[in-house]
């Protein structure tokens, strides 16, 4: 739980500072402030990389406070000449105490499912996409490199082309593995374990600034953590840690816009600038997720009087100015990936567009049942959608998001191919945008019960516990917020169909011990010792499973390795990389792939001397 702890403070600390500083408070300042931690260090370690410097908890300390004292000076410069924004009533102290309560309780449900389908915490996530993610972390953490290509040099070294990658989760994780001393697995599972909770408490705030009732509130801290594409598919499939997280501080996006528009000045276009650069620093399809989520806002705004239009519009445009100068490093890779030799394929259409529209409404992809109590939330919100007053507008978002994942879902046609390639065209990522706005509905159903009930029943029935009755019945009736088959679904993604097994674990962190600093290990890409360098601090020759646009080296070696006594070139690839260590899992059960064609065999072989054998793994000295 260490690990757990020391990941709040590092996402909440920066943030909570610098919004204090900026101005924010109440609900406000506890929801941004995540996503406030991740625009200052997404910030930071590319722009310290680029002047030479590591990036460190120091340096995220320093530049936390210059980012803390730029705000404070665009506070007082803001107060000069404007009054101080108005926080928003309607709320009273109990009101704020049950919200809080119910925020609480949701995190705890959210926490629980989570860790009930990790095993524990340290669990290694079994997924493709998890070991870019551990051993970027632990990249960082080594070498203090906060570029935005650093963290692929892990599998794309020497004469390849490393790929960009927005790494605002990695920096602040890697941060969280220095200062706690936990495992690479326990420190990326300490964030994953928040995600619902952080979910939730966007959400809330999302609710409040746009001045819905408390009973929303709390109804919608509930709803968030319950539907399984949320955030638990994320977990499962990858899993996606970065794009998960994105989707947790989407729901800001909107309440930065309307901050700002409703009171066009520096301080809170600062903290617009903030929002929108760090969603991109997170994640480069975040920004297009948060973009979806907050222009119906503005249809919203403009239908309501058409003359916002230009003022609204000119107002953005030194925002989009301030964003562009403070995040061109991201932009531009974002930009640099997609017309570079990194192939596109996309993921393959699922179903049909009627069957993608029943899984939306019924809460269900791939599981056995539908979440039938969210659908009845849903109806009701659909029902009394017309009382949804300032916030109409998640409405559209949510169609707007629901058609985009029916037409990924449903076709191949290149436009769609196209438009949807900030999200490399996959339907689980859709599902997992468009939950979030179905959630809100799904919260103001059951809010509007209550009210329905409170207006017919006799007076003396208090409206809090006719609000108790209908929250409380909702957890009741959906199980818990389907805390059990949300778990089980986290853990087909780390104690399902296993690509790392517990042998293997074991003896990636016994080549640890037995490597000198700066030796590399040969290895195999199938198995599961991609891991190695992320458990043990060794550099493998694969570094990660993904065959595409490798280096030389490593194709030569994965495919001649094994006549290293008598080949040149081998030889020669062998010094270049200081390979001291062949590092063999369980054989991959990929068709044809047991094992690359230069690692069959070696058993036994003359230049290779056996230091550590297990049931799942085998270790080797080079001693020739």
């Amino acid at each position: 739980m260490l690990s757990v702890s020391v990941a709040i403070l590092v996402i909440a600390l920066p943030g909570l500072v610098t919004g204090l500083a900026v101005g924010l408070r109440g609900w406000a300042l506890a929801g941004l402030a995540p996503l406030l931690s991740y625009a200052i260090g997404g910030l930071t370690g590319p722009w310290t990389a680029a002047l030479g410097w590591s990036f460190t908890p120091v340096t995220y300390a320093v530049s936390t406070a210059v980012f803390a004292a730029i705000a404070y000076g665009v506070r007082k410069l803001t107060l000069r000449r404007l009054p101080p924004e108005p926080e928003p009533g309607l709320w009273a102290r109990n009101g704020h105490l049950c919200v809080v309560a119910c925020l609480l309780f949701a995190s705890a449900v959210g926490f629980y499912a989570t860790v009930r389908g990790l095993g524990t915490i340290g669990a290694l996530p079994q997924g493709f996409d998890a070991v870019y993610h551990g051993n970027a972390v632990r990249y960082i953490a080594d070498t203090g490199d906060g570029s935005l290509f650093g963290t692929s040099h892990v599998n794309w070294y020497g004469d390849a082309a490393p790929v960009f990658y927005p790494n605002a989760y990695h920096l602040l994780a890697a941060m969280t593995y220095r200062l706690s001393g936990a495992s690479i697995p326990a420190t990326l599972d300490a964030n994953t374990v928040l995600l619902p909770g952080l979910l939730a408490l966007s959400l809330v705030t999302l609710v409040r600034e746009f001045r819905g009732r408390a009973v929303l509130a709390g109804a919608v801290a509930l709803t968030a953590v319950a539907p399984v594409m949320g955030v638990y598919e994320s977990m499962d499939r990858g899993p996606l840690l970065p794009f998960a997280l994105g989707v947790t501080l989407t729901p800001l996006a909107a309440v930065a816009l309307r901050r700002y528009l409703e009171r066009v000045a520096p301080d809170t276009g600062l903290v617009l600038v903030l929002a929108a650069v760090g969603l991109l620093c997170v994640h480069s399809s975040t920004l297009f997720g948060g973009l979806l989520f907050a222009g119906p806002l503005l249809v919203q705004r403009w239908l309501s009087s058409w003359r916002r239009i230009g003022r609204d519009l000119l107002a953005l445009l030194p925002i989009a100015v301030a964003s562009l100068l403070v995040a061109w490093l991201q932009l531009f890779g974002a930009l640099g990936l997609a017309s570079g030799d990194v192939p596109y394929y996309g993921w393959p259409s699922e179903w049909r567009a009627s069957t993608a529209l029943g899984a939306l409404l019924g809460f269900q992809h791939y599981e056995a049942h539908p979440q039938v109590w969210l659908s009845v939330a849903l109806f009701l919100g659909i029902v009394f959608f017309a009382r949804a007053g300032a916030l109409r507008w998640i409405g559209l978002t949510a169609a707007v998001t629901g058609l985009a994942y029916m037409a990924v879902a449903s076709s191949n046609a290149p436009l769609v191919m196209a438009l949807s390639r900030p999200w490399w065209d996959d339907p689980y990522r859709f599902f997992s945008m468009a939950a979030i706005p179905l959630c809100v509905l799904a919260a103001h159903g059951l809010a509007s019960t209550q009210a329905w009930l409170r207006d017919r029943l006799p007076a003396r029935v208090p409206a809090a516990a006719v609000a108790v009755v209908v929250l409380l019945g909702f957890v009741l009736l959906s199980n818990g917020l389907y805390f059990r088959s949300n778990g089980a679904r986290v853990a087909q993604g780390y104690q399902g169909a296993q690509r790392v097994t517990p042998g293997e674990e074991t003896a990636m962190v016994e080549l640890g011990r037995l490597a000198a600093p700066g030796e590399w290990a040969m290895n195999d890409r199938f198995d599961g010792t991609a891991w190695t360098y992320a458990l043990s601090g060794v550099r493998t020759v694969a570094g990660h499973f993904d065959e595409t646009l490798l280096p030389k080296d490593a194709l030569l070696l994965a495919a001649r390795f094994r006549d290293y006594p008598t080949d040149p070139a081998v030889r020669a690839a062998v010094r270049r990389l200081n390979i001291h260590w062949v590092i063999l899992g369980k054989p991959s059960t990929q068709p044809g792939k047991p094992y690359q064609p230069g690692l069959i065999g070696l058993a036994g072989e003359p230049f290779l001397r056996e230091a550590y054998r297990n049931s799942d793994a085998v270790i080797y000295r080079l001693v020739s």
